[in-house]
């Protein structure tokens, strides 16, 4: 009557193997670590770079128990704080030879100590939140008008494009903050101006203000059209940051909006609030510019002469100089997408871009008035440019899709596809709020939080064993594979943990227990009706599931409205508060019934149950029944 089939004592099994594994990393805690990644988007690191940390330490002294390239950044883990720091100083002194321009960012950090065995099965601790890590937080104010502005004077270029297509002789084209102003010399022509705007430029909207000075109307953006730039403007910043952030290697960086012109930016185990400044600013601006190939151009790219009138002089990745036209071509706002691949003819490393539409018209007209010369492109970071490539323009390029090719190799083809996808700022930004976080707080929260969690723990197995008996021990165990399992699913997820995530898992807790509580009470009511004992498991495992899906069904649901119309720490607590629900109610049915089943479901004569007492409401008399 109660046993469990050979495949669920399985499942259990597997579940209870799977849970202990992937919540194990947890107990290991952290070391502490120097994390060196690229202080710039054209600098690399590398395997090379692994080495040059190691032969540094070594010639210092400084002892590091694993030193190891992962991702996009070095990382060399230490047994004490004070090997940390040192290590610290040492790498920045060798790497960063100029401390005006750092070329590498050397940063402390914590890295979690699981065993190699353990990170081979892809088990890791769940990342730890703001407050309880540390680190820094920022509220970033976009200027919002900047990007109307960026806006108009696009559109402003657009127009007189337009209007030059069209045939139209106008009086000029000029953009004032976000108006833009055409003149013409007669009515004739100020309305076959109107007339193009209106065909082609929909989010403009026109006045004629044309007065005893002349002929003029002035075009604003749309109401509706300034939202979208502003919400677009919005969203690609966000993207930046993330780019930029994740470049760094910060984990678990928590990057979001917050109403319509904020955004909220945390970056958990960051101490330093001047590098974590430096980390929000490095925004890059992508240029497209022809190479200037005149004798004068030539001898300054040899050094023979000076830059010429009207040309700049930049160094490419390996430091050689390329001296371009200050014309702009291009710019980043063009580039829609970039991808690493191979050339089709040649099979060669190649970067494949996409260009807009106003990108493609002034590409494939560039490089049809310049086949056999070079263009170079342009990476502008804090004020500083750098040449990624300067190609050949072999032939026409229209479509809108580029081909960058030519003595590249497969990594050098997709860092240069990841620089120029990075972007730039669609609107400048400012830090409108600051906070740190420091690691001493952080550990006190985690203390708190844990000892709120296991005394809580305690005090229910001690009461349910107490009040249950053998059942209660059930019920603890139960209790203890839930904890295990939420864990474990939370590790699995790389979630990242914070106090009310803390507090969610007590929550947990107590509602696991209460379904235990709700089947013990089921069994003792079975009891007191008078039925044998294995009937009395079976009919209050029964009859107690449907009271239990169906409260677990409607906190569930109020879960799922945090999680979906929450944000920051509602969330967060929602997450656990909803993945604790879906393990308590397989711990609490599935697996205690395992136990139970386990102890009981062998014995056929079976005359009693360590359920601790039962009270027969009929008489008053208490009959205490016990295990065999």
């Amino acid at each position: 009557m109660n046993r469990y089939p050979l495949w669920k004592y399985a499942i259990i099994s597997v579940a209870l193997l799977i849970g202990l594994i992937y919540a194990l990393p947890n107990l290991f805690g952290e070391s502490p670590a120097v994390q060196v990644s690229a202080g710039k988007v054209s600098v690399r690191v590398d395997g090379e770079t692994a080495t040059r940390v190691e032969q540094v330490l070594a010639e210092q002294g400084i002892a590091a128990s694993l030193i190891q390239f992962e991702g996009n950044s070095v990382r060399a883990r230490f047994e004490t704080t004070d090997d940390q720091l040192k290590a610290r100083d040492a790498i920045d002194r060798a790497l960063n030879t100029d401390p005006a321009d750092p070329t590498h960012v050397v940063a402390l950090n914590l890295l979690p100590r699981t065993p190699s065995w353990l990170a081979g099965l892809g088990a890791s601790p769940m990342y730890l939140g703001l407050d309880l890590r540390g680190g820094v937080h920022f509220m970033l104010q976009v200027d919002m008008p900047a990007a109307l502005v960026r806006r108009t004077d696009v559109l402003a270029g657009d127009l007189r494009v337009a209007l030059r297509e069209k045939g139209v002789r106008h009086g000029g084209v000029t953009r004032s903050g976000q108006t833009i102003e055409l003149r013409a010399a007669d009515a004739q022509t100020l309305e076959a101006a109107s007339n193009v705007i209106q065909d082609q430029f929909a989010v403009l909207q026109v006045n004629d203000v044309s007065d005893a000075a002349g002929f003029r109307l002035q075009a604003t953006i749309r109401p509706e059209a300034a939202r979208q730039v502003q919400d677009q403007a919005l969203k690609q910043n966000i993207t930046t940051l993330h780019n930029r952030i994740n470049e760094l290697g910060v984990a678990e960086p928590v990057i979001q909006q917050q109403g319509l012109d904020r955004i909220v930016v945390q970056l958990p185990g960051v101490q330093d609030t001047a590098k974590a400044k430096d980390i929000l600013g490095r925004t890059a601006t992508l240029e497209v510019r022809l190479v200037d190939e005149s004798a004068e151009g030539l001898a300054a790219e040899r050094g023979t002469g000076p830059v010429p009138f009207g040309s700049e002089r930049y160094l490419d990745r390996e430091g050689r100089a390329v001296i371009v036209r200050r014309d702009v071509l291009l710019t980043g706002e063009n580039l829609t997408d970039a991808q690493a691949g191979f050339d089709s003819q040649t099979q060669e490393a190649a970067v494949h871009l996409t260009l807009d539409a106003k990108g493609a018209r002034v590409f494939r007209d560039v490089t049809r008035a310049n086949v056999g010369k070079r263009m170079a492109i342009i990476l502008f970071e804090k004020g500083r440019g750098e040449v990624v490539t300067a190609p050949v323009i072999r032939t026409e390029i229209g479509g809108g899709r580029v081909q960058i090719s030519g003595r590249m190799s497969t990594v050098e083809s997709s860092d240069t596809a990841l620089l120029l996808r990075a972007g730039s700022l669609a609107a400048p930004m400012e830090i409108v709020e600051e906070r740190t976080i420091g690691p001493s707080l952080g550990a006190e929260n985690i203390e708190r939080g844990f000892n709120s969690v296991m005394w809580g723990f305690v005090v229910i197995v001690v009461f349910i064993s107490f009040y249950y008996m053998l059942f209660g021990v059930f019920s603890s165990i139960a209790l203890a594979f839930n904890l295990v399992l939420l864990v474990a699913v939370l590790s699995m997820l790389q979630a990242t943990l914070t106090l009310p995530g803390i507090a969610a898992m007590a929550l947990a807790l107590g509602m696991a227990i209460d379904s235990n509580v709700l089947i013990n009470e089921r069994i003792r009511e079975e009891l007191r009706r008078g039925a044998a004992p294995q009937t009395a498991i079976q009919n209050g495992y029964e009859t107690a599931w449907g009271t239990i899906l169906d409260s677990n069904v409607t906190t569930l649901i109020a879960g799922v409205a945090l999680l979906l119309f929450g944000s920051g720490p509602v969330r967060g607590f929602a997450v656990v508060h909803c993945i604790g629900i879906l393990t308590s109610m397989f711990s609490s049915v599935f697996f205690s019934r395992g136990l139970v089943n386990f102890w009981y479901g062998r014995q056929r004569k079976l005359k009693s149950l360590a359920i601790g007492t039962v009270w027969k409401p009929d008489t008053g008399a208490a009959v205490s029944t016990k295990s065999n």
